[in-house]
């Protein structure tokens, strides 16, 4: 299989992935579509953006793929892998982020990438979930799911990667974690003749795990009835997620870094979100219960 087989076939599967979880989102929203934008990168590629607003169930959800080259990677990727500084690079991948509207409802991750440095290649990605009120029976199902993806395909250790996904989803400065967690792996090229055709597996069978995974906890909680005290909190913890996207997150620095549309890198941030000083939850309540329910926990095997 030549380089340009291997791109085209990647870049392929994400633009398939987009068109078929789009249209599942739509199916759940049952009122909005999506909207689409392709844009080019001065630099070299592009991508097209697809952005769902003031839906029913997702206040916004967006799906990007993008496919870009240049002549030299970025500091994002060198600084976490030193070998490929001053190198060519090719990249493509699928990110998404679903913020829905009812605040029983999870915040939704994901990504899967390609990612080519000279003369190296690897995959890298995974899912995960911020919900604002915690529910066990969702967090299971969750890693369960992702639990079950993970043990079809050899090359994959679950444990590993939830426990990767544990620490990249971490606020330092707020010394905790975004969220519950999921699954998270990088640098994915196994040993052997027929490496990439395994890693490009799981890759695929990961991307159609999102919709297993995660629509079934929207539809259980979509309907919750809510007032304007669980809609503070929700906006007040959208606001740690724009902290860490903002700070933290890796492929929105490599899309900074690398001149990417921002409207693309940003349609991750939630339409709405608040900030307050020193805020801290009535002692007792469904909000103060965060706190205990946002840190590490086996949830596929409680």
């Amino acid at each position: 299989m030549t380089i340009t087989d291997t791109r085209s076939l990647v870049h392929d599967l994400m633009r398939a992935g987009q068109q078929k979880l789009c249209a599942a989102f739509e199916e759940t929203d049952g009122q909005q579509r999506f909207a689409e934008q392709s844009w080019e990168r001065p630099g070299g590629g592009g991508g097209t953006a697809r952005v769902m607003t003031e839906g029913a169930v997702f206040e916004r959800a967006g799906v990007n793929v993008s496919a870009v080259y240049g002549a030299e990677v970025p500091p994002s990727i060198w600084q976490h892998r030193p070998s490929t500084r001053g190198q060519p690079y090719f990249a493509t991948g699928i990110s998404m982020v679903l913020h829905p509207r009812n605040p029983y409802v999870p915040a939704f991750h994901a990504n899967f990438r390609y990612f080519e440095a000279g003369d190296e290649w690897w995959f890298g990605g995974g899912m995960d979930l911020t919900p604002s009120y915690g529910f066990e029976e969702d967090a299971r199902h969750f890693h369960v799911t992702l639990r079950d993806y993970c043990a079809r395909h050899p090359i994959a250790d679950y444990q590993t990667m939830k426990e990767t996904c544990d620490r990249y989803f971490f606020l330092k400065h707020r010394n905790e974690m975004r969220g519950i967690g999921g699954i998270f792996f990088d640098d994915l090229h196994p040993d052997g003749p027929d490496s990439f055709e395994r890693a490009f597996a799981f890759v695929s069978d990961g991307i159609t795990t999102i919709l297993d995974a995660y629509l079934p906890i929207v539809r259980r909680r979509m309907h919750t009835p809510y007032g304007e005290r669980e809609r503070s909190w929700q906006l007040y913890r959208r606001g740690r997620y724009v902290e860490f996207n903002l700070i933290y997150d890796r492929g929105t620095l490599f899309g900074l870094q690398t001149s990417g549309n921002i409207e693309a890198i940003l349609m991750s941030l939630p339409p709405l979100a608040r900030w307050e000083f020193n805020y801290r939850p009535e002692p007792g309540s469904p909000e103060a219960a965060m706190a205990e329910f946002l840190k590490p926990r086996d949830w596929a095997a409680s």
